[in-house]
């Protein structure tokens, strides 16, 4: 649930980059962080394309809801399931989450929503849900590529933070998913990457654009976030032939169009980054799921209060185009519908 869209109460601000030398993430980043605002949020967000075509969307988040108060938000969608698309969304109070450093584990509901040992080979991810249907994703790392993080991690933007990890820019997956009685045997690649905020994130950003490629060769992988006076926060992985990157953005040309919800943009997007790392250049003409956050919301007072709180209902476009390598590049944007 950490998408981002328009929002007025976050002014003209600059950007502050996080501070320290780009370093490997440690079981204390993949931990949940330290509440430091009324609003904070946290968010572990996984992303799985299996090689038969199907897809997985995963988000375990402890939010602030306006009017609920603290929640866990446990939601699961899957896009080309046999041909269709299912979606769920769960939620619990906040004490429902247990964290082990020692086991390197969250666990929320034991036996229904766990992420188990630290991100990276071995690396466990388990959700399971009654709910509209029977929905099972049981699967696990089989190898990942080291995930990186540029310092402490966090930016500043005005008086809030904005935090990110990327967890795995690159790795691959085997194990099962479900949907009622339809079970099927999965192999394929996934990202995972974990953001905090201490704010909605509708209060701090335009916008933000996910991407990963299918492959670790000229891999590019992360989450770029436009703040509300369009600066950019957020960071991606390049695999070079030296290894792997930290790559900065400096800029995105055509970054000025409207993900609002109303028009989907027929463009291409290209990114520029610091320290010589090669420019990303993709289209984003053809989506191939737009889908709501609302959908996974439990209730009619808590769906209104979702949308007052991001000004709007949060809508987000998924697809696939090849990049300026000639690779196959998973994207996501998402933004508010008024």
């Amino acid at each position: 649930m950490a998408l981002l869209a328009i929002s007025a109460t976050v002014h003209a601000a600059d950007v502050v980059a996080p501070t320290g030398a780009d370093r490997a993430l440690t079981v204390n980043d993949f931990m949940p962080h330290q509440s430091i605002s009324k609003e904070f949020n946290e968010t572990w967000s996984y992303q799985f394309v299996f090689d038969n075509g199907t897809r997985a969307f995963l988000n375990y988040s402890a939010l602030y809801i306006p009017g609920l108060g603290k929640k866990l938000g446990c939601d699961l969608g899957f896009w080309n399931f046999k041909g269709k698309t299912y979606t769920v969304g769960r939620q619990y109070p906040p004490e429902r989450l247990v964290a082990s450093k020692e086991k390197a584990s969250i666990v929320i509901n034991k036996d229904e929503y766990m992420l188990l040992n630290k991100p990276g080979k071995g690396h466990r991810v388990f959700y399971s849900a009654d709910k509209g249907g029977k929905f099972l994703l049981d699967v696990t790392f089989d190898s990942a590529e080291p995930g990186l993080v540029p310092g402490n991690g966090v930016w500043t933007y005005g008086k809030e933070k904005f935090a990110q990890y990327i967890h795995i820019p690159y790795g691959r997956v085997s194990g099962k998913i479900a949907y009622n009685e339809d079970t099927i045997t999965v192999k394929g690649y996934a990202y995972m990457d974990q953001t905090w905020q201490t704010v909605q994130a509708t209060d701090m950003a335009n916008r933000t654009i996910n991407f990963s490629t299918n492959e670790r060769n000229s891999m590019f992988a992360g989450r770029i976030t436009l703040t509300t006076n369009s600066q950019l926060m957020g960071y991606a992985l390049y695999n070079s032939p030296q290894g792997m990157k930290v790559a900065i953005p400096t800029k995105i040309k055509e970054a000025g169009v409207d993900y609002n919800g109303k028009k989907f943009p027929k463009t291409t997007l290209a990114f520029e980054w610091k320290n010589g790392i090669p420019a990303m250049v993709f289209p984003v003409t053809k989506v191939l799921q737009k889908a709501s956050l609302l959908d996974k919301v439990d209730g009619w007072f808590a769906k209104k209060a979702m949308k007052i709180a991001a000004g709007g209902e949060v809508l987000f476009y998924r697809g696939r185009s090849q990049n300026g390598m000639g690779k196959k590049i998973d994207w996501a944007i998402t933004g508010v519908k008024d």
